[in-house]
Order: structure tokens, then sequence, then C-alpha cells
């Protein structure tokens, strides 16, 4: 597939370096030489040097034969601009990053789209919605909905008060009769492995199960988890993430807002009705317990120092914060959330990456999400031909040993398919693959 990337920044590099990783044929077009000079040292991908707005640097880049162009410069006119001109000069899909929220308004949207721009994306908005979520179901470090909730895969650590400790998933399957679920991967000493009905868990092991979303209740105390109701939040850090998140947020939450500048203070003052917005040092704990940290219920950490989230989010978890989010720039301090004592590390450019990757996969996709630590994704593939997918059951259709089936969704119905099951015309099929089996699994969809 021929892919052009416009902008080198930090989704740009990343979505390059991933597809890069894929054979595909990749084009990254920047205006900063140094940037990429540095990608030609480190990726095999085509550079160009020019403005992506330029008729002659979009036909150097040979955009009538792209496949998919993604527009992510920092400049949210020149992504549709560019989108736009790369539509009108042949690519078949594009993808433009926009953070204006007026331009995510139907109306809007269909606008753009019968101008040339199929998808728009924003990192901000994706990872505040993912923040949203996240509190929703506190009790667990992670939450995936598919199929606007019928299926949901969460992540929890086994601490020392989980009944599920020095048991295999094949006991754990016997012991609760109404409780059906799948474990789909297991994070265990920083290596990713997909648990069968021999594995035994250990204490500190991460885990991931699939269920139905009615049994998320029932998954939470059958892990032994205790359910606390978040009521207080406090954001620190004065990035355009941390308003969006304030602002989804004050809607059921108690917000606290913390930051350092006093001009975003005033600023945000008039963009948000229900917060309070201090002006405090987000990195500075003790101002921040003056603040009132240890009565919150959750803290979010969005400053544009991943250490500073880091370290904040730890110090609010000693002295006895419920649930503690961090951002991280650094895509390695994903890998060790669960290791020292973070409930949830979230990256923007894994975020906006894996919603841009189902339009590179094979087959039908909807969705794609990446369990934070794990070294695999989650793909919802759609089930849209009359092939072998509908003649066989799972079991002969012998999927890759390093793949596993987290869930079906058939209409209104979600199910964990056992060994018999059999595909329908229309299924959204939830597949958990290791890196080596993706395309693998693309074929069988295909």
């Amino acid at each position: 597939m021929k892919i052009i990337i416009a902008g080198a920044g930090a989704v740009g590099f990343h979505l390059a370096e991933l597809l890069s990783k894929e054979s595909q044929d990749i084009t990254l077009i920047d205006t900063d030489t140094e940037i990429l000079t540095q990608v030609g040292a480190n990726l095999d991908v085509l550079t160009i040097r020019g403005d992506a707005a330029s008729f002659t640097i979009l036909e150097q880049a040979k955009v009538a034969k792209a496949h998919l162009f993604i527009a992510v410069t920092t400049s949210e006119k020149t992504n549709l601009l560019v989108a736009i001109l790369a539509k009108q000069m042949g690519a078949k899909r594009t993808i433009a990053r926009v953070n204006n929220a007026e331009y995510y308004q139907k109306v809007q949207q269909e606008r753009f789209h019968d101008l040339g721009v199929d998808v728009m994306i924003s990192p901000q908005l994706l990872a505040a919605q993912e923040i949203e979520r996240l509190l929703q179901r506190a009790s667990f470090t992670d939450l995936f909905e598919f199929e606007e909730g019928k299926l949901a895969v969460v992540g929890f650590t086994l601490d020392t008060s989980c009944p599920l400790i020095n048991r295999s998933i094949d006991d754990i399957d016997s012991m609760e009769e109404d409780f059906t679920f799948r474990g789909i991967a297991l994070l265990r000493d920083g290596k990713t492995l997909i648990p069968h009905g021999g594995t035994v868990l250990r204490k500190g092991d991460h885990l991931y199960i699939a269920t139905r979303n009615k049994n998320l209740d029932a998954a939470r105390s059958f892990v032994g988890k205790q359910l606390k109701p978040i009521r207080n939040v406090m954001i620190v850090g004065g990035s355009p993430l941390a308003l969006k998140t304030a602002q989804l947020l004050e809607r059921n939450y108690a917000v606290t807002i913390v930051m350092g500048d006093k001009n975003e203070g005033h600023r945000c003052v008039e963009c948000l009705s229900n917060s309070l917005v201090i002006h405090a040092d987000p990195g500075n704990v003790d101002a921040l317990k003056e603040e009132g940290l240890a009565q919150m219920d959750a803290f979010i950490a969005l400053t544009p120092n991943s250490e500073t989230n880091i370290i904040t989010s730890l110090m609010a978890e000693e002295i006895g914060v419920y649930k503690t989010v961090a951002l991280v720039d650094n895509i390695n301090y994903t890998h060790i959330s669960q290791n020292i004592g973070i409930d949830t590390i979230i990256n923007k450019k894994l975020i906006a990456a894996n919603n841009i990757f189902r339009f590179v996969r094979k087959g039908k996709v909807e969705a794609i999400a990446s369990l934070h630590g794990v070294d695999a994704e989650m793909i919802e593939f759609e089930v849209h031909k009359r092939n072998r997918l509908l003649r066989h059951s799972v079991k002969q259709l012998h999927f890759p040993h390093k793949s596993i089936i987290a869930g079906v969704v058939r209409g209104e119905k979600s199910y964990i398919p056992s060994d018999e099951f059999h595909f329908e015309l229309n299924d959204k099929v939830i597949v958990l693959a290791l890196p080596e089996a993706i395309h693998q699994v693309e074929e069988i969809f295909k």
C-alpha cells in the first residue's frame, strides 16, 4: 500500500515508524531538513523536503497513486487544505488531524467530506475520551469497549487481594458458571503471553480479559477489586489536552484543574463552566497537597513533561488517591506502568495511530486498539464475504498460535466463541494478535 504522510512531528514520525515495519510504501513530507535526516537514517521510508500544500511537492510524492494520504502537521488548516488537494489529485483516502471541536459537528464533517477530507482525527479528543472511559470503570487499569459496549476488554493486576493467584485459566473458568470471560493477554516480567487453559496465574501478573459489558461489575468482584465511586478529580497541566479532558469530565465529576501559567488559567476559566481552576506548580507535590490532593478520588497528570506526570502520579498513589492516569510522550514508558504503581499510562501518539491503522489493515476493519504495555494489537474485523470463514468452525480455521479470538458481536448479542463456533455474515470479530501473527490473521478475514 502506498501511503503519504504530511508532517514529521510526533504523530507523523510515529506513524512512519510503525508503518515502515509493515513493509508499506511510505513517503514522508516535511519542511524540516534536520527531522527528515533523522527519519532517513532510522526508517526505511522516502522523505521529501517541502511544503505539502505545494502542487509540485504532491506530484513529486506521486499523490495520484496514494492509497492513503495522512495530514498530521501542527497546523489543522494546513492538514485540511492538503487533504483536500490530495483527494482532488487522485489519493484514494485522506485523513486530516484536526482539533477544532466545531469541525466535528456532523454538518461540518459532511462538508469537509464533500470537499475531499474522508476522515478527521483529533489526538486530544481521542485521549480525553479514553480518560473519561477509564474513570467510568476505575477498578480496571484499561477498558476497551467494542460495538457500543456489547463486548469489553479490561485489564487488572493480580495483587495480594486477587483470588485468581496460583489458579489456571481452566480452574478459573469452572469457578463461576454465570460469568463468561476469556483471558486474552498476560503481561509477565515485561513479556506478552497469550494465556491458554493450562496457564497458571501468578502474583504481579497483569491480565486482560474479554467479557460481555453487562458482566463488568461481576468481573470486578470476581478478580477481587474493590469498587470506589469517583467523584473528585484533579487534573494537572495547562495543555490543550488538560482543558479538553476537564470539559468532558466536569459534566459528571467535581473537577479541579491545576496549571502553572496564569494566562492559561484565565483562558480555562472562560472555557469551563463547572470546574475549579487553580494557579500552582503542577510538579510541586506539596502545592498539590495544599490544594486538596489527598481528598481526590482520581488524579490525572497531563503536563508536557512525562517524568513530572509519572512522579506526581506515584505521589498521588502513595497518599491514597484511588485512580491515577499519567500522560507520557515516550512510548517506552507505556511498558512500565503496571510495574511502578501507576494505574494507567496513556500516549496520544499510540491512540492516534490506532485510530489510523484500521485503514491500513487488510480485511474490513472496524477498530484497532493497543493494550498498554502489551506487544500485540486488538483488531475488530467484520465478516463481509461468503468464504471459508462461514464454512468452517473456529477450530477448523486454524488461527495462528500467537493470536486469540476475544469475542464476537452479532447484532445485539455478544459471544465468547468456543472451538465449534461458526461465524455468520456481518459478525464483528475481535481478535488479539502478536505482531508476528497479524498478517496471517489479516489473510483469514481478507
